[in-house]
C-alpha cells in the first residue's frame, strides 16, 4: 500500500516538473548566420515564436526587430505563419550590439535576442626580435608589434620555437594584450641556431609572423666593459695604449673575439672625435693601440663592445691619458690694441693670441713669450704669461714684437706680429648684432671702400665681466661684410662687440654695438621721484637701472598718470633721458603716475607713485619773495639817499628849532639901540621898546629860500632886521615890512636910566611861531598886551583888531608867572645893568 503511494507520488512530481520546464521555456528564439562577423557586413536574424506561449494565446501576433533599442523593419519569412518573422541588417557598423525579437503588446515584450559582434581579424605580427640577457640570469626575451589595425575582438598570441640542432619545439601562450615574452633558460641553446616566430588569432581568422633565425649568443647585449688603465706608447708620439676587460658576469668569454669600437675626446673639447675607431675580433686579454693623435695632449677614451652582430654595449665610463709631448708647432693668430702713453714716446700694448687652425700646443703646461727680438732671449723679453693675453710698454720707435709658444719639450717657431698705430680714418658705417642660435650671434656691419684694407677684427666682451681674459676675437677677411660668432654666451647678459678695420698702416676707429643672446623683461623698474614742481607743471626723475638688471637693451620708458576725473595719458621717453615733464595739470585733483619700462624680451610695470600740484607752489613763493626783497631793498635805498640829500629840509620839518629866549639876542641891547626905541621924546614918562626880531613868513616860499631860513637856523633868535622905533609910529617902514613881530618888551625909562620902579611891560606877538614845546598848536587870537597909563588894556599890537576895544581902567598887574622866559630876561638885564 504505501509503495503504491510513493509511486503516485512520484508520477504527480514527474509531471510537474515537465509543466514548470515547459512554462520556463521562452516564447521565441532568435537565429543568425553567426555571432560574430566581419565590421561592415550584412547580418540576417530569424524570429520563430512559439504557438503555445502566453502571450500569443487567442490573439493576433505581430513582431518588431529592435537593434539596441533601434527599431529596425522586418517581414515575415515566407512559406511560415505570423509566428516567424526575419529581420536584414545590410552593414553591421558595430563592436557589440543587441538584437532582440519583440511581441506587440501593451506594453511591448521582448521574447528573445541575440548578441552580435563585429570587427577584424589579425594582422600578423611585426617588428619580431629578441635579445639574450648574460647577466645573473641567462635568459632570452622577444617583442614584437601587434599591427597599426585595431581588431576590435579578443586575439591570442602564442610564441612558437623550434630549436635546429634539438630538433626541440616550445609554444608559449600569452595572456591578452601581451605582446613580450621572456623565454627561459631551458628554453634555448646559446651557440645553436633557432627558429622563432608569433601567432595571432580570434574569432574571424589568424596570421603568423615573419621567423627570425638566430644564435642566442649573437643576440646578447654585453654589459659595459672596463677600462683597466692608459699609458703612453714608447717612443711613439700621439699613440696610447688601452688595457680593457669585460664585466664580471660576462668574464668567461675574455677568450672570445669580440668587436671593440672606441671613441675620444681631447680635455678642452666637449664633442667625441669623429669617427670612432672600430677594432675586429679582438679578446680582451690583449691590449688596444689608439694613434695619429696630437702630441702632450690629455684625452678621454670611452669603450663598447658587442659579439659579431648582436646589439652594441653600453659605452664605458670614462679614463683620461696624455700622449708624448713635443715642441709647439704652427702660428698663433694675434690682435694687439695700442695706445699712447702720458710719458712722451711710449706705447701702452695689449696684445691677445689663441691658436690657429695650424697651430699645434703639442703639451700640457704651455706658456707664451712676447720679445721684441726674433730669438727669444731674456734680453729682449717684455712679457711671459700661461694666459692669452699680455699687456706691456715699449718705445713708439718698435715696429714689430715676436709671440712663442713654449713646453716642457721645446719653443715653437716665433710669430711676427706688427705693431699697428691707432688710426681716426672711420671706414666702419653700421654694426648690428642679433641672435642667430642658442650659442652664437650674427655680427653684420657696413663699410666704406678703401684700398689698404687688409682684414676686419670683431672683438666682443661682456660687460658684466671687465677682466681682459674675457676678451674674445674673431678675424674677418676683407671682402666679409658679417660674421658668426660663438662662444660662451648667456641669456639676459649684455655684451660689447666691436669691429675693427685693419689697415696696412695702422687700426681704424671701431664701431661698437651691445648686444644680448636672448632677452627678457626688466628685473626691476625705478622709482619715479617729484623733482619739482610749477604753475602746471611737474618735472619726474628716476635713476638708471643697473646693466645686470636689465635684461636686454632698454626701447623706451612710458609714464602714464591719470587723476580721478581725467583719462589715463602715457608719455613716451627716450631711453637715454632720465626725466619728464608733465604739462597742463590741473591743481586741484591727485594724480597717480607709474612707469613701464620696456626691452625686445617685455616690459614691466613699477610701483604707482601719487602727486598734487599746489596752487601757491615753492618756485611762485621763492620769485614772490625775491621781488619783494627787491623792492624793500629799493625803497630802503632811495630813502637812504633821500634823507642825506635832504636831510636840514627834514630835520627842519620833523624836528622844528625853536628859539630859545633865555639865550636871545634881546637881551644885548646897547645905549645906542636903547635911544631909538623911544617911542616919544616929549612925554615925561616915555615907553621904550627892546630891540625886535622880525620873522619873515611869506605866502610862499621857493626851494632856495626855504634852504636858506633852513641854513641860517641857528640864528633864529636874530631873524630879520633891527630897527628903532615902533612899529605905532607913524611911516615906520623896514626892510622887513612883511615881518611880523616876535616880541615886544614896552618899558618907561631909557635904556641907560636907573631900573625903573615898576616892571616892565612885556608884549606878546601874534606870531604863530610856537615859543615853548609846550606850547598848544593852534592859531592864537589877538593878544592882550600890558601897557602903559595912557595905552589901552587890550590892543592888537599889529594891526587893528575887531574884538578889541580900548577901554579906560585901572592898570592891571603883570602876573610874570604867566612869561617865565621874559622873567628870565628881566633877570638877567637887572644883572647886566
Amino acid at each position: 500500500m504505501i509503495s503504491t503511494w510513493i509511486v503516485i507520488a512520484v508520477v504527480v512530481a514527474f509531471v510537474n516538473v515537465e509543466r514548470n520546464e515547459a512554462d520556463m521555456q521562452p516564447c521565441a528564439t532568435v537565429q543568425t548566420s553567426s555571432s560574430v562577423v566581419l565590421m561592415g557586413s550584412p547580418v540576417t536574424a530569424i524570429c520563430v515564436v512559439r504557438e503555445d506561449c502566453p502571450l500569443v494565446n487567442g490573439q493576433a501576433v505581430r513582431i518588431e526587430w529592435r537593434l539596441n533599442n533601434r527599431f529596425i523593419p522586418s517581414s515575415s519569412a515566407s512559406n511560415e505563419s505570423a509566428l516567424v518573422s526575419e529581420a536584414v541588417i545590410s552593414s553591421f557598423n558595430h563592436t557589440r550590439a543587441s538584437l532582440t525579437c519583440c511581441i506587440q503588446s501593451s506594453p511591448t515584450q521582448v521574447v528573445a535576442g541575440v548578441e552580435i559582434q563585429a570587427g577584424y581579424p589579425p594582422e600578423a605580427p611585426r617588428n619580431l626580435s629578441c635579445q639574450t640577457n648574460l647577466t645573473t640570469s641567462n635568459t632570452l626575451t622577444c617583442s614584437w608589434d601587434s599591427g597599426q589595425q585595431e581588431t576590435h575582438l579578443p586575439t591570442k598570441y602564442t610564441l612558437h620555437t623550434e630549436i635546429w640542432d634539438t630538433h626541440e619545439n616550445q609554444t608559449y601562450k600569452l595572456p591578452p594584450g601581451v605582446q613580450h615574452y621572456t623565454i627561459p633558460r631551458s628554453g634555448f641553446v646559446l651557440f645553436s641556431e633557432m627558429k622563432i616566430y608569433v601567432k595571432a588569432e580570434n574569432d574571424l581568422g589568424e596570421a603568423t609572423s615573419a621567423p627570425i633565425i638566430l644564435e642566442p649568443i649573437s643576440a646578447a647585449k654585453f654589459d659595459p666593459p672596463k677600462i683597466l688603465n692608459i699609458q703612453v706608447v714608447p717612443k711613439r708620439y700621439g699613440c696610447l695604449r688601452l688595457s680593457w676587460s669585460l664585466s664580471q658576469h660576462q668574464s668567461w668569454m675574455r677568450e672570445y673575439r669580440l668587436n671593440l669600437e672606441v671613441r675620444l675626446r681631447t680635455i678642452d673639447s666637449s664633442q667625441w672625435r669623429e669617427p670612432t675607431v672600430l677594432v675586429s675580433r679582438v679578446r680582451p686579454s690583449r691590449h688596444v693601440d689608439q694613434c695619429h693623435l696630437l702630441h702632450g695632449t690629455q684625452y678621454f677614451v670611452q669603450i663598447r663592445v658587442r659579439y659579431q652582430q648582436s646589439p652594441w654595449s653600453e659605452w664605458s665610463s670614462s679614463e683620461s691619458g696624455v700622449t708624448l709631448e713635443s715642441a709647439p708647432t704652427g702660428r698663433l693668430d694675434s690682435w694687439m690694441k695700442v695706445s699712447g702713453d702720458h710719458m712722451p714716446k711710449q706705447l701702452n700694448i695689449h696684445l691677445f693670441w689663441k691658436p690657429s687652425k695650424q697651430f699645434r700646443a703639442n703639451g700640457q703646461n704651455v706658456s707664451y713669450i712676447v720679445s721684441v727680438q726674433k730669438v727669444p732671449g731674456e734680453k729682449g723679453k717684455v712679457c711671459s704669461t700661461r694666459e692669452n693675453y699680455c699687456t706691456f710698454q715699449l718705445p713708439g720707435r718698435m715696429k714689430k714684437v715676436y709671440l712663442s709658444a713654449v713646453n716642457a719639450a721645446g719653443k715653437s717657431s716665433p710669430t711676427e706680429v706688427r705693431i699697428c698705430q691707432p688710426t681716426t680714418r672711420a671706414v666702419i658705417l653700421n654694426v648690428t648684432a642679433v641672435p642667430q642660435d642658442e650659442r652664437s650671434l650674427m655680427v653684420q656691419w657696413r663699410s666704406k671702400v678703401i684700398s689698404n684694407l687688409v682684414d676686419y677684427v670683431v672683438e666682443w666682451k661682456p660687460l658684466l665681466k671687465p677682466e681682459l681674459s674675457h676678451i674674445q676675437y674673431e678675424i674677418a677677411n676683407k671682402n666679409q661684410s658679417g660674421l658668426v660668432i660663438t662662444g660662451s654666451f648667456e641669456p639676459y647678459k649684455p655684451y660689447e662687440i666691436s669691429v675693427y678695420p685693419r689697415f696696412k698702416d695702422g687700426i681704424g676707429l671701431p664701431q661698437t654695438v651691445n648686444a644680448y643672446l636672448r632677452q627678457d623683461a626688466p628685473a626691476m623698474v625705478p622709482k619715479i621721484q617729484i623733482k619739482k614742481t610749477w604753475k602746471s607743471h611737474i618735472e619726474l626723475t628716476w635713476d638708471e637701472i643697473p646693466l645686470d638688471q636689465r635684461n636686454g637693451i632698454i626701447l623706451n620708458y612710458k609714464i602714464f598718470y591719470w587723476d580721478e576725473k581725467g583719462p589715463i595719458k602715457i608719455v613716451h621717453v627716450d631711453p637715454e633721458e632720465r626725466k619728464v615733464i608733465l604739462k597742463h595739470l590741473s591743481t586741484a585733483s591727485v594724480y597717480e603716475a607709474f612707469m613701464m619700462v620696456s626691452t625686445a624680451g617685455g616690459s614691466k610695470n613699477g610701483s604707482i607713485t601719487h602727486f598734487e600740484i599746489d596752487p601757491f607752489d615753492a618756485v611762485t613763493g621763492v620769485m614772490i619773495a625775491i621781488a619783494t626783497g627787491v623792492g624793500l631793498s629799493l625803497l630802503i635805498i632811495f630813502t637812504v639817499l633821500t634823507c642825506f640829500s635832504k636831510h636840514k629840509r627834514l630835520k627842519g620839518r620833523f624836528w622844528p628849532v625853536v628859539p630859545d629866549p633865555a639865550n636871545s639876542s634881546i637881551k644885548r641891547w646897547t645905549s645906542e639901540s636903547t635911544q631909538d626905541t623911544c617911542l616919544s621924546c616929549d612925554n615925561e614918562d616915555p615907553m621904550y621898546l627892546s630891540h625886535l626880531s622880525f620873522l619873515d613868513l611869506p605866502m610862499k616860499l621857493s626851494k632856495e629860500e626855504d634852504d636858506l631860513w633852513l641854513n641860517s637856523a641857528e640864528d633864529t633868535s636874530d631873524l630879520g632886521e633891527s630897527i628903532c622905533g615902533s612899529p605905532f609910529i607913524p611911516g615906520y617902514s623896514g626892510s622887513n615890512s612883511g615881518s611880523v613881530p616876535y616880541a615886544t618888551v614896552i618899558f618907561s625909562s631909557p635904556c641907560n636910566s636907573p631900573p625903573p620902579k615898576e616892571p616892565h611891560v612885556y608884549l606878546r606877538s601874534e606870531s604863530t611861531q610856537p615859543l615853548l614845546e609846550t606850547e598848544e598848536s593852534f592859531t592864537p587870537k589877538c593878544y592882550q598886551n600890558m601897557g602903559s597909563d595912557e595905552m589901552p588894556r587890550e590892543q592888537c599890537f599889529f594891526g587893528p583888531c575887531h574884538d578889541c576895544v580900548p577901554k579906560v581902567g585901572a592898570d592891571p598887574v603883570i602876573v610874570w608867572d604867566e612869561f617865565p622866559f621874559l622873567r628870565a630876561l628881566a633877570m638877567n638885564d637887572t644883572q647886566n645893568d
